[in-house]
């Protein structure tokens, strides 16, 4: 969760994934366009209940220590399940995911309550100009929103509607105008990225359009991407990891599991030995690449042999970077009326092995850079990242590029000591 509150403007507070902090610079933008004043504006995620859980704790305090600000309740959670937050006596008004990049919807008195479209009639999304992300050094860039598929444990669908892309010109606009601005690492971010592009004239594959973008934007020195479908990657962002050092070598892959059978209880479109082949086949060309991925513990029916195929491919991939999630059951999800539940106490052990499975990853990979070179983006409060996401402690100004070498590990960070005193 993560929520400044501007001296004078709105507050925003965000729960949840990249593509919600993007969204919330655009609700930032527009409440102060439209002079919004004394007001907090919750940015809420659905993927499990204790994120709910924790967004409406969240709105209860701030209302107890803010009796006089208006509430406004956004984000997926209140897209898929308006009447609940409008049914608290703390909320003000509910904006659904649409509303909410809306320039007005923060300058109209409100005539109702509850300002909640269906999400699955919105057939475009907009490119979202903004200067950047408060308080960060790298800034997020929406190339796509919503999601086509339908695993079955996942309610986002009905909270971001069908997958559409922001046109390549558009994405090209707003990276142009964050090079101009400092900017010197962009992410490209949405629901279900490697969708990107079917819905656009041509149907441009994501590769082609970073390759695009990184030709008409040739100062940009480091551009990510976020979550990706492993299925979906197409060749042409193949060769980009190949050919092209500005793409930088770290990758979140959406795994979800290490199982066959669990895989294909999810609706999952991949299976283990396919996600097996992704890993090797990048390495084979990128050496320097890094992998995290997603993963759900305790699905319904899974046993401890499943589960341990989950925690081997942790290894056999050498994931570095773990987003482990305890299975939450979502109404009006296919996997909420699965038989066979895996009781909860159990679900959170085996999130507890993940992690730690992770964590010693992790540690094998830092230690692995001591005595190398890297280059470093300084963030705020001292802290760095390299190319392949490590965090370093290291001295600077925040958005600076810092040639270094890896001189030791400390506390879950590579310690650095600057090649030059030249921040590119």
């Amino acid at each position: 969760m993560t929520g400044p509150a501007d001296k004078d403007g709105a507050r925003v507070v965000t729960f949840g994934c990249r593509l919600n902090a993007y969204e919330s610079e655009v609700i930032r933008a527009n409440a102060a366009a439209a002079g919004l004043t004394d007001a907090i504006v919750f940015n809420t995620c659905a993927v499990t209940a204790e994120a709910e859980r924790q967004a409406r704790q969240a709105i209860r305090k701030a209302r107890r220590e803010n009796p006089n600000s208006r509430i406004i309740v956004t984000g997926c959670a209140a897209q898929v399940n308006p009447d609940a937050y409008a049914a608290m006596g703390e909320v003000d008004r509910v904006l659904g995911n649409e509303e909410k990049l809306q320039p007005h919807a923060f300058s109209m008195e409100p005539t109702e309550k509850v300002v909640v479209n269906d999400i699955m009639s919105v057939t475009e999304t907009a490119g979202h100009l903004i200067d950047g992300l408060k308080d960060r050094a790298r800034a997020f860039v929406q190339v796509q929103n919503g999601c086509d598929h339908r695993c079955t444990f996942c309610i986002i669908p009905y909270g971001r509607g069908n997958s559409r892309s922001v046109p390549m010109g558009e994405v090209v606009r707003q990276v142009r105008g964050l090079v101009e601005n400092g900017y010197k690492e962009v992410v490209l971010t949405g629901v279900d990225i490697t969708s990107y592009g079917h819905d656009l004239p041509g149907a441009p594959s994501l590769g082609q359009m970073m390759r695009r973008l990184l030709a008409l934007v040739p100062d940009l020195p480091r551009l990510r991407v976020s979550s990706i479908d492993c299925i979906e990657m197409d060749e042409d962002l193949m060769l980009l990891l190949a050919e092209e050092p500005r793409l930088m070598p770290h990758l979140h892959l959406s795994l979800q599991a290490g199982d066959d059978m669990i895989l294909k209880r999810m609706k999952r479109r991949h299976l283990r030995d396919e996600a097996i082949a992704l890993t090797d086949r990048i390495r084979a060309l990128r050496p320097d690449a890094v992998f995290g991925a997603d993963l759900i513990a305790g699905f319904p029916t899974e046993t401890e042999e499943m589960f341990r195929n989950t925690l081997d491919i942790v290894g056999r991939c050498e994931l570095t970077y773990l987003h482990v999630f305890p299975y939450s059951e979502r109404d009006g999800t296919p996997a909420a009326r699965i038989p066979n539940k895996v009781p909860k106490a159990e679900r959170k052990d085996r999130a507890r092995r993940l992690r730690e499975k992770g964590e010693a990853q992790l540690a094998g990979y830092l230690s692995s850079r001591v005595g190398k070179n890297e280059r470093v983006l300084v963030e705020k409060d001292g802290d760095g990242r390299t190319e392949g996401f490590a965090p370093v402690e290291i001295s600077g100004r925040s958005g600076d590029l810092i040639d270094v070498v890896i001189t030791g590990v400390q506390n879950g960070k590579l310690l650095a000591q600057p090649v030059t005193e030249r921040a590119a």
